[in-house]
């Protein structure tokens, strides 16, 4: 493939998810391809649909056989229009309005040669072996990477060949390992020490680094690869260092990804020797059994003319857009007394074009349910689709209640947060409901099955639930990080600060005439102290939000370092003797500005940028322009400097740096910008490129760690991260979604055993692909009761309505239970541990009476039960008893 054209310019809006995956290298290489796909049917279709989305250069289809009705079950490019013309014909058009940039063709001859040579990929599907065999030998003539993939009933297979000198330049498609150095010693070998906190776990023996930013041992920075030994202690063996300079701080090492070189047979060669990758005996026996069965199933259609049909002697058994994609095919909610709903409150962006097949350029800005709802309704007329934009979560109980759910068959989640499974999930056990939950990052994926009574419930992986989302301590990122991760956390608080909230309370401050003293002090104060204090008038021009760019960029990391070290000097001891800038603690060094340094001019031209945009100004991408008006501006004041610094450094007292007299000034400050137009508070938008949002947080992110000395990330990882943003590729949706749609058929199938559903792993960066049977739901046991999480104690409320004295009572005679403890969510209903005179209060009042007067909430209008938990005399602590539902 060496002969790609990567002439093109690469979207990066439309394949940003993609490009975290693949990076920019590949995805040019992509945009260069051109690929032949002959077989167009199910598996066919997938493959160009995927193919497409991923932006190859060119797609040329092949398929000569008409449409039948069989295809319309699999295929989802086809319709009933479409009987009798030939597939290729009848797919191309829908494929290539997937993405424009993409020439979709159809070549309606036979397979030949001189064909062959006009592509660097070839995909046959559904071929017979014949087929297989001539063309696969063309290709590994002519170095053309060939494929062959079948499907059969619930079995599927696949053969690669890419020649016999392939390399794969990352193996693992993992991002490069980087950690910040603690200590490097001189000898032989020399010993590397990382600092506190770095994943040493993951660097291992012969693993090739290189290092840099280092002080001192100059030598090394931007050595030639070394290889290291990993030793006990963690520390890391980097060869002969007895020569060099004496190690003083500073710098990171980071993993060099090794290319490997892969040799291919070709199809004929495999055959007579087939190579299988599995994880056990027991896998590899399964494989083999397989391939006989493949192989003989050639041999049918050779002898016969004809595949098998069902029963024949020889037999073999045949992430939302995907599901629904899925759900149409199989008629999912087709019929009369059956239906779909889709719910999802987000809108469109172009990003989601690039793997989400059922929106088309023209969606952007609408409801994806909306347009995913008519999208499927397309695919099958019959379809019932109900969209929804509510979102699902604790808000919108009201909506998504008894009602709701009691109509609900089951639920297919395709969530983005550990947070949002967590809920649904728990919804889905309340109700009794199957749950069906698929989740991808990268080339990762899983598609995993959850039944009432038979299986475990869902339950987050403890690190993931407890991470997401948890901010780092705030004195952590504003004056002692030592990860890339709390520079990012730090300058997306910069940007809120400055180009947000201080817009909004400006705003405020003019529309209701309110001073300082009015606002929240020294919360207030902080916030508009370095908007204010580092330009004394508001901005008139360019100049002027370039005077205060440069002035915000000296605070951040010039003289605020300075002030942060008066504070905390670089030798400075605890009083047990430790350093205090040791460990995660590290010392910073300030930065001198220099229009040479092209981080240094991003962050003024971002800045400046967004300062003008708030004020409504006109701003410039003149990097040259920018360089000149840099030399001709003034220096900033240090003194004025360092009081702004020092009325964001929370280690002072705020009462002492402002006084009367400072608060009168800031008010004279805040009373100039409140003349004029509003300001215009900046939200943050991740996905466009040209707004300077990421461009400003990635720079501010990255002089950050130059002040601390840790390695940074770029431009594409610091968006990542700030953004949330899940990388995401369509092969890896697709085949998490069709592994999901296995488990339906099971699902909507009838009671079956545990032992039927299984959970699916896997990674395609790596082969790996994993299958299992669900845990059973743990027993949990209390003298003579026991129960799972699927389990529930129901009590009618019965009429009249029982009072919390007749409740405890059945409780105690129909179970046995003697409860302690009685809770309505945060609400205590009832402690045995009361005093007499407080439970005689409330035992003869009825339980929707005493909620309502503990909660202020009454029964909604179709609410079937209030959920109650207790715990009871006699159990341990941790027993956690099936919730009581009280039945209104």
């Amino acid at each position: 493939m060496d002969a790609l054209d990567t002439s093109k310019l690469l979207d990066e809006e439309l394949y940003s998810r993609q490009l975290y995956v693949l990076g920019s290298p590949a995805m040019q290489r992509i945009q260069g391809a051109r690929v032949l796909v002959s077989g167009l049917q199910g598996l066919g279709a997938e493959v160009a649909k995927n193919l497409v989305l991923m932006g190859v250069g060119s797609l040329t289809l092949h398929d000569p056989h008409p449409t039948c009705w069989s295809d319309l079950a699999a295929q989802f490019l086809l319709s009933e229009q479409d009987l009798e013309r030939s597939r290729a014909e009848a797919s191309q058009e829908l494929l290539a309005q997937l993405n424009r940039a993409v020439q979709v063709v159809v070549h309606t001859g036979d397979i030949t040669e001189d064909l062959l040579l006009d592509f660097q990929v070839v995909v046959l599907t559904a071929a017979k072996l014949e087929e297989q065999l001539k063309v696969g030998t063309l290709c590994h003539k002519h170095g053309v990477c060939f494929l062959a993939a079948d499907t059969r009933g619930l079995v599927g297979q696949l053969f690669c060949d890419f020649g016999e000198d392939f390399t794969v330049q990352d193996p693992t498609e993992a991002e490069p390992l980087t950690a910040a150095i603690q200590h490097i010693s001189q000898g032989s070998p020399g010993i590397l020490t990382l600092r506190k906190g770095a994943n040493t776990h993951y660097f291992r023996d012969g693993d090739l680094v290189t290092f840099w930013g280092i002080e001192g041992m100059v030598e090394l920075n931007d050595c030639d690869p070394r290889s290291i030994h990993v030793r006990e202690d963690g520390s890391l063996e980097i060869g002969d260092t007895t020569t060099f300079s004496q190690y003083l701080r500073g710098g990171a090492i980071t993993e060099v990804k090794r290319p490997k070189t892969v040799r291919h047979k070709s199809l004929d060669t495999a055959l007579l020797q087939p190579h299988v990758v599995a994880q056990s005996s027991q896998e590899v026996h399964r494989a083999h059994c397989l391939h006989q069965a493949f192989c003989a199933l050639h041999e049918f259609q050779h002898l016969h003319g004809r595949p098998p049909q069902p029963w024949d002697p020889v037999g073999a058994g045949a992430i939302g857009c995907e599901l629904l994609k899925v759900f149409a095919l199989v008629g999912l909610g087709a019929g009369d007394s059956g239906g779909l709903t889709v719910i999802d409150m987000d809108h469109i962006e172009r990003s989601n074009l690039s793997r989400q097949f059922l929106f088309r350029s023209q969606d952007v800005g609408r409801p994806k349910a909306e347009v995913a709802a008519a999208a499927a309704q397309g695919l099958n007329p019959d379809l019932q689709v109900i969209p929804l934009t509510y979102p699902l979560d604790p808000t919108t109980e009201h909506i998504y209640g008894d009602n709701f759910f009691s109509r609900v068959d089951g639920v297919a989640a395709a969530l983005d947060s550990f947070q949002a499974r967590h809920y649904v999930a728990a919804r889905c056990t309340h109700y009794l409901k199957p749950l069906l939950e698929a989740g991808t990052s990268g080339t990762w994926g899983s598609a995993t099955v959850f039944m009432p009574h038979v299986t475990e419930a869902y339950r987050a992986p403890a690190s993931a639930a407890a991470s997401e989302d948890a901010p780092y301590p705030v004195c952590t990122v504003r004056y002692f990080p030592s990860t890339a991760e709390h520079t990012l956390q730090w300058a997306r608080h910069e940007f809120e600060g400055l180009f947000r909230l201080s817009a909004e309370t400006i705003n405020h401050h003019q529309q209701a005439h309110t001073s300082l003293a009015d606002m929240d002090g020294p919360q207030t104060l902080t916030l508009l102290k370095p908007v204010l204090g580092v330009l004394r008038m508001r901005p008139q021009n360019w100049q002027d939000c370039v005077a205060w760019a440069l002035g915000h960029w000296k605070l951040c990391f010039h003289y605020g370092i300075k002030q942060l070290l008066r504070h905390f000097p670089p030798n400075k001891v605890l009083e047990d003797g430790t350093p205090f800038w040791s460990g995660p603690k590290q010392c910073p060094q300030p930065l001198e500005f220099d229009t040479n340094q092209d981080t240094h001019l991003l962050y003024v031209l971002a800045a400046a940028n967004l300062y003008a945009q708030m004020h409504g100004l006109p701003g410039s991408q003149d990097w040259t322009a920018l360089r000149e008006l840099l030399k001709l501006l003034p220096q900033p004041d240090p003194q004025q400097m360092a009081l702004i610094f020092a009325s964001n450094l929370e280690l002072a007292s705020a009462s002492a740096e402002f006084g009367p007299e400072q608060q009168k000034e800031l008010n004279k400050a805040l009373q100039v910008w409140s003349v004029g137009p509003p300001l215009k508070p900046l939200m943050f938008e991740k996905d466009d490129d040209s707004n300077f949002h990421v461009d400003f947080v990635a720079a501010a992110a990255s002089l950050r760690c130059q002040n601390y000395g840790i390695p940074p990330v770029n431009r594409a990882q610091s968006k990542r991260i700030v953004g949330q943003i899940i990388p995401a590729i369509a092969t890896t949706t697709a085949a998490v979604a069709g592994l999901l749609g296995l488990e339906l058929y099971k699902v909507v199938g009838g009671p079956r055993p545990r032992s039927a559903f299984r959970h699916s792993y896997l990674h395609l960066a790596e082969n790996y692909f994993i299958r299992y049977m669900p845990f059973a739901p743990a027993i949990q046991t209390f003298h003579h009761l026991k129960w799972t999480c699927w389990d529930r104690l129901k009590v009618p409320a019965g009429k009249p309505e029982r009072t919390l004295e007749s409740l405890l009572a059945h409780l105690q005679e129909q179970h046995g239970l003697r409860v302690r403890m009685l809770l309505h969510g945060p609400a205590l209903l009832y402690s045995a541990g009361w005093p007499s005179e407080k439970q005689a209060q409330r035992l003869p009042l009825r339980v929707t009476e005493l909620v309502q007067q503990l909660t202020g909430q009454v029964p909604a209008p179709g609410q079937r039960v209030l959920v109650l938990e207790l715990s009871c005399e006699g159990d341990k602590e941790d027993t956690a008893f099936p919730p009581l539902h009280y039945e209104l």
